[in-house]
């Protein structure tokens, strides 16, 4: 999980880039609960907050302006014996211009992209 709180280093697996701008409150992880990052994707530049991350969770979402609203974004750690599962979810509403399944294909694609580069970083270490 500290590889996804890692904020400044989030371009390893995502398309995009990222920069913390915001400490984590007193008392969490490194990029935990409170760190807002600066996030530029897609030729948008927005800003996320960790609302919550442990050693199984992050609860992120984007505060203020950005491409979507109510965005809030769930990565969920499951281990096995021999592997690590990840469900990661993301919830949003487009704007009122966008078709929802344009903007559905978008995020699936990126996520499988950064998920893959993610599990090939792991197998390397």
């Amino acid at each position: 999980m500290k590889l996804l709180l890692d904020h400044d280093h989030l371009a390893r697996f995502f398309d995009g880039k990222f920069k913390q701008t915001t400490p984590q409150q007193h008392g969490e992880p490194a990029g935990g609960q409170g760190s807002i990052r600066e996030v530029t994707v897609h030729g948008q530049t927005f800003f996320e907050q960790i609302i919550s991350a442990n050693e199984q969770h992050i609860c992120y979402r984007i505060i203020g302006k950005g491409p979507v609203s109510n965005h809030q974004g769930d990565i969920l750690l499951f281990d096995n014996s021999d592997n690590t599962k990840i469900d990661y979810t993301i919830v949003c509403e487009p704007p009122w211009w966008q078709p929802n399944m344009l903007v559905k294909a978008i995020i699936t694609r990126d996520i499988r992209l950064a998920l893959k580069r993610l599990a090939r970083h792991c197998d390397e270490c």
